[in-house]
C-alpha cells in the first residue's frame, strides 16, 4: 500500500520532497500530495520549507513524533514500568545488573552468528540483518572513514529513555562482535533528538 510505503520511506530516509517520494516509489506526484495532505491532517508528518536559490522554497516532509509512535516500541509501557520499579525499589546496582545480564545475552547471540564470517563487511551485514529482525530498521553504507551503521528506528526507545545504560550496552556489544581491529563511535542518537542512531565504523 502506497500509504505505508510513504511513511516507511520518510522513516528510513528523513526529509524528502513530494517529488523525491514520487520518484523513489514510482507513483504519481499528485497521488503523493494527496497522501501527504492526509498525513499532515492526522499529525503523522511535519513539513519544513527550505529556500534553495531562485524560486519558491521547497517543502520537505518528515515523520513527526506522533508518526514515530506508529512504529513498534517493544512493550514500551510495561518495560518502562518494570525498569522504574527496579530502580526505585532496588537501586542503581540492580538496574546495572539487569543491563549487564542483557548485554551478556546479546553478546552470546550475536557472536554465534557473526564470528564464523570471514571479513569485516560480511560481519557488518550480518549485524544489520540481526538488528533489522529485532526492529531497528538497520542498514549500512560505505564512506571515506570505513562504514556507517544506521538504525532508523529504536524499538526499545522507551526503555533507553528511562535508562541510557542500555544504549551504552548496545555499543559495547557492537565493539565486541566486530573486534578490536575497528573503532566504533556513535554519531547520531535518537534519544538526543536525532532522526536515527548512527555509528561510524573505522579500521584502526
Amino acid at each position: 500500500m502506497a500509504t505505508n510505503r510513504i511513511l516507511m520511506l520518510l522513516k528510513m530516509r528523513g526529509p524528502l520532497t513530494a517529488l523525491d517520494i514520487a520518484s523513489e516509489l514510482k507513483i504519481t506526484k499528485e497521488g503523493v500530495r494527496l497522501q501527504l495532505v492526509k498525513f499532515l491532517e492526522e499529525g503523522l508528518i511535519e513539513v519544513e520549507k527550505e529556500s534553495k536559490g531562485v524560486g519558491r522554497p521547497q517543502k520537505f516532509y518528515t515523520i513527526s513524533d506522533y508518526g514515530n509512535t506508529k512504529f513498534p516500541d517493544t512493550h514500551a509501557e510495561l518495560t518502562v514500568k518494570l525498569l522504574s520499579i527496579i530502580k526505585e525499589s532496588m537501586g542503581d546496582e540492580a538496574m546495572q545488573m539487569v543491563i549487564n545480564i542483557n548485554e551478556a545475552s546479546g553478546k552470546k547471540r550475536y557472536h554465534e552468528e557473526i564470528d564464523p564470517l570471514p571479513d569485516l563487511e560480511s560481519k557488518i551485514q550480518s549485524l544489520v540483518n540481526i538488528r533489522s529482525k529485532e526492529g531497528y530498521m538497520a542498514e549500512y553504507a560505505k564512506n571515506d572513514e570505513g562504514y556507517m551503521l544506521i538504525e532508523n528506528h529504536c524499538p526499545i526507545c522507551a526503555a533507553a529513555t528511562v535508562c541510557q545504560g542500555f544504549c551504552a550496552s548496545e555499543l559495547q556489544i557492537f565493539r565486541s562482535v566486530l573486534g578490536e581491529s575497528v573503532s566504533i563511535y556513535r554519531t547520531d542518537h535518537i534519544i538526543s533528538g536525532a532522526r536515527r542512531c548512527a555509528y561510524q565504523i573505522t579500521v584502526v
